[in-house]
């Protein structure tokens, strides 16, 4: 459960997208669960969701139906550094698995898993559109390409000491 302060942002954040007036109507929604996503720490709440289909005045599940179409969105907690595996053909090929392997292990959790301290949530993705650089990886907004195994964990490390505090 979400706290009233929090709908507010909520209410908030649906109002100046709604305000927008360089969106187009079928905009509105995405852009309202983006911005909500990125003030929960990579998530959309379930209060959060109605709040959004009460003040856009459509029903609770259209607004689910695009959470779980498209794999940016959450609808459970995840950590503050989502990390993306590309499972494309390109990125498996060369050496994609072994990639995820160093992940799991850096990490110690499997895929659709977040870390203890909340830090990290290792997903699996379709392309990324950087095939040239395969294998290929997404830190939130942050992409990194030509990935051996070996560079895993000076690469996590790196994020930790960067902003790794929640």
């Amino acid at each position: 459960m979400i706290a009233e302060k929090d709908l507010l942002k909520v209410e908030e954040i649906v109002s100046e997208v709604i305000s927008d007036q360089s969106l187009e109507k079928g905009d509105i929604l995405i852009n309202c669960l983006h911005e909500i996503q990125n003030s929960f720490c990579n998530f959309v709440p379930p209060e959060a969701a109605e709040k959004v289909a009460q003040m856009l005045e459509i029903p609770v599940s259209s607004v689910y139906e695009v959470l779980t179409f498209y794999t940016m969105f959450a609808t459970k907690k995840r950590g503050k550094y989502v990390i993306r595996m590309c499972d494309s053909l390109p990125c498996h090929v060369t050496g994609g698995r072994e990639v995820v392997d160093a992940l799991r292990e850096e990490l110690g959790i499997d895929i659709n898993q977040t870390t203890s301290d909340g830090l990290f949530t290792l997903e699996t993705t379709g392309c990324l559109g950087l095939c040239g650089v395969s294998p290929a990886i997404m830190v939130n907004d942050q992409f990194y390409g030509n990935l051996k195994p070996s560079e895993i964990k000076p690469l996590i490390e790196k994020i930790k000491k960067e902003g790794g505090d929640l």
